[in-house]
């Protein structure tokens, strides 16, 4: 017996409420494929609204956890947090490395100005 798209509709939205968004087992609980999904989402603007919804009520909830774990003084979740938020900051993972090098010459020869190993001062001498 075939279902109606409405209550797939209806059965997916649930069952992504209970999986914090996780369209697999959604669609598992639903026992309909990934793909029928996708369809729904992008041929239906009020479903993938409300997709769009529940992914969100997901994030906050993450978040949610993540300020529990740093209010417990979790060093982990402290140092994510600032990596993230307190970028502006300050906290952040990039090198920023200057140097003030003067080079007379470079340091690498490009390959084809070195085809013979010759030094251009021996040839001279032995030219003379």
């Amino acid at each position: 017996m075939k279902q109606n798209p409405t209550l797939h509709k209806q059965k997916l939205l649930e069952a992504l409420e209970k999986s914090l968004g996780i369209v697999t087992a959604a669609c598992k609980e639903v026992g309909i494929s990934r793909d029928r999904f996708y369809t729904y989402y992008r041929e239906d603007p009020e479903f993938k609204s409300k997709v769009d919804d529940i992914n969100e009520i997901t994030i906050d909830f993450a978040e949610n956890q993540l300020l529990k774990k740093i209010k417990e003084g979790s060093e982990r979740s402290i140092l994510f947090y600032m990596k993230y938020k307190g970028r502006k900051r300050g906290y952040n993972e990039e090198l920023n490395i200057n140097a003030n090098i003067r080079m007379e010459q470079p340091l690498l020869k490009p390959l084809d100005e070195d085809k013979d190993d010759t030094d251009d001062s021996d040839t001279e001498d032995k030219k003379d």
